[in-house]
């Protein structure tokens, strides 16, 4: 059976029944832009560790381009730090700038040979880069103001203090090697950007109140930081050039943060992003299926779709079991989580609906990938579950 035919029958929100020769929503094609996905699989951004000095492992891709064959319609990079000094999350995170780029070029190719496509996460890490490194580098912020080491799960305590809060000199470098990065990003081939605006890296501390604490514009405007780097990423690479953001209300030091807390206040985030030149949102959640506000069953993805008028993507969870808890004191990626169709007709439902428009995949299609494929065939019995030591190389 081809690819967009499901093997198992779907309940359709309106009551009826999915025969197979009738069209899975999870492999309808998709538009943004210019770019055209053969379905609505997506490859989540997951930093592999394996960039040594920041030099991208020649097993890349390779890595990628498995993830294109196994049917992903769009993959995005791990978190790439763009060509500024505090840039980097920690010493193996991979670069886009200088020879770097010719690693990423060869990923390209590979991912375009195998029928994929491909966007670089581009990011900065400000505080939330992990210490000590070495060399050592200073982290910066919007007002300096950061939790304790950046370990996933940890409930945030007191605050820290590093440094000195980022001037408008610095404020300019960064946003104009995000822009260098992005024009980088359409020379070499790829097929779009995503901006890291999540989970607590540098434009996140911006868009957070509990970290920007700034008296100027940057601060009685959380989003005019963020808004700049999509401007100038924009201008760099023309007007039809797909520019996704990542965006998150939880952080990697504390679960429970919260951007907005209403769908105002989220409006207001999302709104100068969208002006600013944003074609797409990357919705991080934990769990998809969980409510973002009181009185609606939509998720973050949702609402900023409702609100924005933006195709979304929406991930956490899905193609696992799920489990009662699953965030030990190693994380979740030290966990075995077993393959799960169960809840695939509800992410089905919702895409119908209009809740959100990709889904974002990432222990899944680490353990397996060719997951796209296999669900697509219905053979969902030869679902591979995620293990950890699927981190050990680049698989």
């Amino acid at each position: 059976m081809g690819p967009g035919i499901d093997a198992m029958r779907w309940k359709s929100p309106v009551g009826g029944r999915m025969t197979r020769a009738m069209a899975d929503p999870l492999f309808s094609p998709f538009s943004i832009g210019l770019l055209h996905l053969p379905n609505r699989i997506v490859m989540a951004p997951m930093g592999q560790g394996k960039a040594p000095g920041g030099m991208p492992d020649p097993g890349y891709a390779g890595y990628f381009a498995r993830r294109a064959e196994g049917g992903a319609g769009l993959i995005v990079s791990g978190a790439t730090s763009i060509d500024h000094p505090a840039a980097a999350f920690d010493e193996n995170e991979p670069h886009f700038h200088g020879d770097a780029l010719e690693e990423w070029r060869r990923a390209v190719e590979a991912v375009h040979a195998a029928g994929g496509r491909i966007m670089p996460q581009l990011a900065h890490a400000g505080l939330q880069g992990l210490a000590p490194v070495a060399p050592p580098w200073p982290g910066i912020g919007p007002s300096a103001v950061w939790m304790p080491a950046a370990q996933l799960g940890l409930e945030a305590g007191p605050e820290r203090i590093e440094g000195e809060p980022m001037t408008l000199a610095d404020i300019e470098a960064v946003v104009a090697a995000f822009a260098r990065a992005a024009a980088d990003a359409k020379r070499i081939g790829f097929d779009g950007i995503e901006i890291h605006g999540a989970h607590g890296f540098l434009i996140d501390q911006f868009l957070w109140a509990r970290t920007n604490r700034r008296k100027d514009d940057y601060g009685r405007d959380r989003a005019r930081f963020a808004a700049e780097v999509v401007a100038a990423c924009r201008a760099a690479v023309g007007p039809i050039y797909p520019i996704s953001f990542r965006f998150s209300q939880f952080k990697m030091t504390d679960y429970a943060a919260r951007l907005a807390d209403s769908p105002q206040a989220l409006e207001e985030l999302i709104a100068p992003l969208i002006e600013a030149g944003v074609d797409l949102f990357d919705c991080s959640l934990r769990r998809f299926w969980r409510p973002e506000f009181e009185g609606s069953t939509m998720n973050l993805a949702g609402w900023v779709k409702k609100l924005g008028g933006r195709p979304t993507i929406a991930g956490g969870g899905i193609g696992l079991a799920k489990t009662a808890k699953e965030y030990g004191q190693d994380g979740v990626y030290a966990t075995v989580a077993e393959a799960s169709i169960a809840h695939l007709d509800e992410v089905r439902d919702r895409i119908v609906k209009g809740e959100f428009d990709l889904i974002a995949l990432g222990r899944s299609i680490l353990g397996d990938p060719a997951w796209a494929a296999k669900v697509a065939a219905g053979a969902h019995e030869t679902l591979q579950p995620y293990r950890p030591e699927v981190l050990m190389g680049l698989n």
